[in-house]
């Protein structure tokens, strides 16, 4: 069978902490010097990649500037050396696990994946079809071969099923007797348990392995665990792997085939490339494919030739600085523990569990045949309510940790750790949960986990600093509530003290003059979120998130020559203009042609498909372009053109009808929106602001000027209110607004708040406040809150609704 190598200890070395100590010293001076990128940055998130070493890199690209490297498909010296490259990295991949290439072939293909696909497609033109097995531990690239097995397919749920039925102590599903195919992951990608590599030994010397075969998808274990195929008798028939999991580079995988099984490999119908030795097109169709090695019939096309012979540098470079896969499995093994231990001990205040830790209670960190160093956890808050996942990254992408959250591409892992059933599954979907959206809990439960996973290069300081980081953000030592509920409205006297609209986007805002009166719209304040920048491959509206110099760029109007202005701030290169304008009405003339409307692409904002107008200028395109270092152009959601604004407020948003004395069902009230995240207009409160700023300066930290909340209006106390009178947060128990003397706002709820505040609105640079004190002193069930989102009242719709700066304002709370 295939079987893991004994974990063994590092030469030399006894599990003792001294050794420890020795060999994460010997970490961190490998890391100092090989991995510049994880300055300041922990790493957790090796089960997706690992990190590449400098020294490959540099290896790598001596070799490439020092090679005349051709198309392999050609007699030319250069094609030649390319060609004997790769056969050379083919021997030395499969010496790298012990797999004699009299037993074996290597097929390269792009990741895992690909080479799990390749299988499916052989297996789906057999004349007969084929039955299919598989693993609820599998990743969905083995779960969607089902789909190839037209019905006929078995999802096991637990080990025992798969014991009972390698011991043939069950009967044979319909169309299990033909042609089979049995697959499963050497080790879970959601939470690293190992599953036995026995059974693929076991279904040979079974009545099923016949006409049953294995495939082994070897991906996640082997990143950091050694796979051991010598013994091609017992080995899997089929092995898939990706090498970015192992080295970090190149991006390549492979599959391994065993050359007693590659027949049923030979059966595909398609050829491509190099494949096949004539081919006859016209009068007459006739092809006769290669009959040489296995990999001459799959390798469709030319190969990546390059990446191929990265991975010649790649395996150079990880025997030098790490030595062999089992050290490398028993360092990240007692990491793993020493994190597990760590995590589980965490206890809230009132001795409650701060970490919910899914791993079988039999498995071993360090024994890498049944653990890998991966660990999937939730955490709860000091009620033992579920704490925001979506809430948890952001936090960590602010103290520059990178883990990973979600379903993690298991549905099977998931649903088991999860006690999810298929039916709450299918709710959470008509509820709205997608894969990567904020939906984190539904019905008491989660809908997905934390993921941290360490590798060759992680050390105790990643350890430390993730502790660390759960302990200052999750865990409450405090036996007294956060914050105090508000105090009723009474007596007081507040005003707008700014009017602000964004024309663009997550672009910067611009300031209503005093003294002008401002239209208030159903879908918010006049001109504001009617534009953004729009990827022009993808049609994805552009944020701040990913792109900070949005906020250097300034959108004004000119509404005496009825144009939108956008103006850089800072320096700009001498050949780029600095302003472009675009006229304020709705002139077909400027947007890119399209012969119907129901046939214009749509735009992605917020996850959602609008119908945004695009504008056809190349010039408008090249100013954003060259100002935000992304290909983007402008596109258009005008609120006056019937039909287009389709958007509504989030679903939390829609609030209830607040009559409560009738007896009908609330009804939910769909708020329109344009541009913006969540709802037509965001207000906050000066005196929060101050209360936010006074604790962040208690910490040394940055105090935040307003315009990081993005808001639409600030309400202030008035200045001739008495000392003392600021009433911070008072905002969470209003229910509406009263502006001037006609204009009345309802209050949707709070606004959810996540690392864009950090971005400065005038630099365009990141901190970390003031995230991290919200996240400490405003985050209610799992999510942080600043400022509440507000609308126009659904009687006043239709109605003129006008507010300017130093009107009053009047709560109800």
């Amino acid at each position: 069978m295939a079987t893991m190598k004994p974990s063994k200890k590092p030469e030399g070395e006894e599990l003792s902490p001294r050794a420890m100590a020795d060999y994460n010293s010997e970490i961190d001076a490998i890391r100092e010097k090989e991995f510049p990128m994880l300055q300041g940055a922990t790493y957790l998130d090796h089960a997706g990649t690992t990190l590449y070493p400098k020294s490959l890199i540099d290896e790598f690209s001596e070799d490439m500037v020092s090679s005349l490297l051709g198309n392999p498909h050609s007699e030319s010296s250069s094609s030649q050396l390319s060609t004997r490259r790769t056969e050379d990295v083919r021997l030395q991949v499969l010496r790298f696990f012990n797999a004699n290439p009299d037993d074996y072939d290597l097929v390269f293909v792009a990741n895992a994946t690909a080479g799990i696909k390749l299988v499916m497609e052989s297996f789906r033109e057999q004349e007969h079809g084929f039955w299919y097995g598989y693993h609820k531990d599998a990743h969905t690239s083995l779960v969607g071969v089902r789909e190839a097995a037209k019905g006929t397919h078995r999802c096991f749920e637990s080990d025992n099923e798969v014991e009972e039925w390698l011991d043939e102590g069950t009967n044979a599903l319909p169309g299990e007797n033909s042609l089979g195919l049995f697959a499963y992951p050497a080790q879970s990608n959601m939470n690293g348990r190992r599953l036995p590599l026995s059974w693929t030994s076991r279904l040979r010397s079974s009545k099923r392995g016949t006409y049953v075969y294995s495939l082994l998808d070897a991906a996640a274990m082997v990143s950091t665990s050694p796979l051991d195929l010598s013994n091609a008798s017992t080995a899997p028939d089929f092995t898939v792997l990706s090498f970015y999991k192992i080295f970090g580079f190149p991006d390549l995988g492979a599959l391994i085939v065993r050359n007693e099984s590659a027949s049923v490999l030979q059966q595909r119908s398609y050829f491509g490339g190099g494949t096949v030795e004539m081919v006859l097109c016209g009068k007459e169709n006739w092809h006769i494919q290669k009959h040489g090695y296995l990999h001459e019939q799959l390798e469709d096309g030319t190969l990546p030739v390059h990446s191929i012979i990265a991975l010649d540098s790649a395996l150079n470079v990880y025997e030098r600085l790490f030595g062999s896969p089992e050290r490398v499995a028993l360092h990240a093994g007692l990491l793993a523990e020493q994190l597990c231990n760590e995590l589980d001990a965490l206890r809230h205040h009132n001795g409650s569990k701060v970490c919910q830790i899914y791993r079988d209670s039999s498995s071993s960190y360090r024994d890498s045949r049944t653990q890998g160093p991966i660990i999937a956890f939730n955490l709860r808050n000091k009620q033992s309510e579920w704490i925001s996942n979506t809430e948890v990254e952001k936090l960590a992408n602010i103290r520059n940790i990178q883990l990973r959250s979600g379903g993690l591409c298991n549905p099977g892992g998931i649903a088991s750790a999860l006690d999810l059933a298929p039916w709450e599954m299918k709710r959470n979907f008509s509820a709205g949960h997608r894969c990567g959206n904020e939906t984190d809990a539904i019905g008491g439960k989660p809908t997905g986990v934390l993921r941290v996973s360490l590798g060759a290069m992680s050390n105790m300081q990643d350890v430390k600093t993730f502790i660390g980081f759960v302990e200052e953000f999750f865990v409450d030592h405090t036996e007294v509530p956060r914050r105090t509920e508000a105090t009723p409205i009474r007596g007081r006297e507040l005003y707008v003290e700014t009017l602000t609209i964004y024309p663009i986007k997550s672009c910067g805002g611009w300031a209503i003059p005093p003294g002008v009166l401002w239209d208030v719209r159903a879908e918010g304040l006049a001109w504001d979120r009617e534009w953004c920048l729009v990827h022009p491959g993808t049609r994805t509206a552009l944020s701040q998130k990913k792109f900070p110099k949005m906020a250097l760029l300034r959108p004004s109007l000119d509404l005496e020559k009825g144009l939108l202005r956008v103006r850089i701030r800072g320096p700009v290169a001498s050949a780029t203009p600095n302003e472009i304008s675009v006229p304020l009405s709705d002139d077909p003339g400027v947007f890119q042609t399209c012969d119907d409307r129901h046939s214009m692409p749509t735009s992605q904002v917020c996850g959602e498909n609008v119908l945004a107008y695009t504008y056809a200028s190349k010039q408008i395109a090249d100013f954003f372009t060259t100002l935000i270092g992304a290909p983007c152009t402008l596109a258009r959601f005008p609120a006056a053109v019937a039909g287009l604004s389709t958007r509504h407020s989030k679903a939390h948003l829609n609030a209830p009808s607040k009559d409560r004395s009738s007896s009908q069902p609330p009804k939910i009230t769909q708020r329109p929106i344009l541009l913006s995240n969540e709802s037509p207009i965001l207000t906050i409160s000066h005196s929060s602001l101050n209360r936010l700023n006074e604790q962040i300066k208690i910490k040394d930290g940055k105090a935040a000027h307003a315009s990081v909340f993005r808001a639409n209006i600030i309400v202030a106390e008035d200045p001739a209110s008495s000392p003392g009178s600021e009433k911070p947060y008072v905002e969470d128990n209003w229910r509406s607004l009263r502006i001037g003397y006609d204009v009345t706002l309802d209050v949707l709820g709070g606004c959810r708040r996540c690392q864009m505040v950090c971005v400065d609105q005038h630099s365009a640079e990141k901190n970390e406040e003031p995230f991290v004190t919200l996240a400490k002193t405003r985050r209610k069930d799992g999510k942080v809150f600043f400022g509440v989102h507000t609308a126009l009242t659904v009687t006043q719709r239709g109605q003129v609704a006008r507010i300017r700066l130093g009107d009053r304002v009047w709560p109800t709370g």
